[in-house]
């Protein structure tokens, strides 16, 4: 079994969402069942309604699942296994303050060490724990021997007892660590294959240890992808949402495509999730950093608006006529997304002023097409007009330009009418 574990604190960003693409493509390719797991135990910081913004961006994508975990449910379950940890002497209670602990931090760093607890409480008498009356954490003793991480995409680590450290499990409040909360629920769910991000590598083998503590000796798969770095603004992790790129106008199936280009020896630069099932392997994965580039996704996008169905795409724009989207494609020389589109659409189907410079020309036009019968080719449609007004060459075609499109150059306007024909009435106020 795969999870995606998407945290309800913040906004969905890139590399949430290409972890998650790839578990649902993995999962295909392996035919296991997927889960979507929301880590919501640290209920002080959930964002209200993310969950379910996260579970409508995950069903835009098309990412299939078996079922919905929420990790909040699971606490009792988390409290009594570090219980049973405490028992078993594995783990212990810890009263060092907050004030205590960054004495340590501040001291290590002088001495220019990593900061590594010093195991003050794991020392503590029983009798002593019970005369204590304060708040505490609960923190899992560091291994004994080294740990060792086998990673699909990036060899194997070796761990010693201090980089995994005594590590807090259990927060004052007895509510579970993200690490340790994520590191029982994958055991709890059987979880085969974890993905995340490199950065958070140092997380994997501090949940080995707490299932190896826990007696649960199943190995899980674990792929650690490298950090995109945002090219437009130049700083890790500074990326867009994906809600963002989705109200930006861009595709789902645009972003899914780029996503799992990105730092990939793909086949082909355009394709579907689908297709990427057949041929995705994770060792064609770049173990070095990649960059983020929008103007790459932008290009992206253009192609998938071309390959859309016509009708489809005038429903995206929201219309429900295949000419409005012929129409729509027509603009793609110079527009890459769903808004850039509807931008120009929207100058058609406004209230526009005269023709600067072409005032007399304009009205005679306005009159003229509100008297006009359908008439279905072009050549056709400017005659008419030439016959009713007399205008012709530039007095015609440049107050006719700016009247249909409110612009003053662009797409042929032959090419154009075909599509438009039918809505003379709502175009022409």
């Amino acid at each position: 079994m795969l999870r995606i574990a998407l945290s309800p604190t913040k906004d969905m960003d890139l590399e949430d969402l290409r972890i998650a693409l790839l578990n649902y493509i993995i999962s295909k390719k392996i035919d296991e069942e997927l889960v979507i797991r929301i880590d919501d135990a640290n209920k002080n910081k959930n964002i209200e309604g993310k969950d379910k913004e996260i579970l409508e961006l995950l069903n835009l994508f098309s990412i299939e699942h078996s079922r919905i975990i929420y990790q909040s449910e699971n606490i009792k379950y988390h409290q009594k296994l570090a219980m049973q940890l405490m028992t078993q002497k594995k783990a212990f209670s810890c009263f060092c303050s907050d004030t205590k602990l960054d004495e340590l931090k501040k001291s290590a760093k002088e001495e220019g060490k990593s900061y590594n607890y010093d195991d003050f409480c794991a020392n503590l008498s029983n009798e002593i724990v019970l005369e204590v009356n304060a708040a505490f954490t609960v923190r899992i003793k560091r291994p004994i021997d080294n740990i060792k991480l086998i990673d699909s995409l990036n060899g194997e680590f070796n761990y010693t007892p201090n980089n995994i450290d005594s590590f807090i499990i259990l927060n004052h409040d007895k509510t579970p660590t993200a690490e340790y909360a994520c590191a029982v629920d994958d055991m709890i769910f059987n979880i085969t294959t974890v993905i995340n991000k490199k950065e958070d590598i140092l997380s994997a083998p501090r949940h080995i240890h707490i299932r190896n503590s826990l007696g649960y000796e199943k190995e899980i798969n674990y792929i650690h992808l490298p950090t995109i770095q945002n090219k437009n603004i130049g700083k890790k992790n500074s990326l867009s949402s994906v809600k963002c790129l989705i109200e930006e106008g861009f595709l789902p199936v645009a972003i899914a495509n780029y996503l799992v280009l990105l730092g990939n020896n793909a086949p082909k630069e355009i394709f579907t999730l689908e297709e990427a099932v057949q041929w995705f392997e994770i060792k064609n994965i770049s173990k070095e950093e990649v960059v983020f580039d929008f103007e790459k996704l932008k290009t992206i996008n253009k192609k998938h608006l071309e390959l859309i169905d016509d009708l489809r795409l005038s429903k995206l724009l929201g219309f429900a006529d295949a000419d409005i989207g012929k129409l729509g494609k027509l603009f793609l020389t110079n527009a890459s997304t769903l808004n850039e589109i509807k931008e120009k659409l929207n100058l058609i189907f406004s209230k526009k002023d005269l023709c600067k410079n072409f005032e007399d020309e304009s009205k005679q036009i306005i009159k003229c097409l509100k008297e006009a019968p359908h008439i279905e080719e072009f050549n056709e449609f400017k005659k008419y007009i030439t016959q009713n007004t007399g205008l012709k060459d530039n007095s015609l075609l440049k107050p006719l330009r700016y009247l249909l499109t409110k612009e003053e150059d662009g797409v042929n306007l032959s090419d154009i009418y075909p599509y438009i024909k039918n809505y003379l009435g709502e175009i022409i106020k």
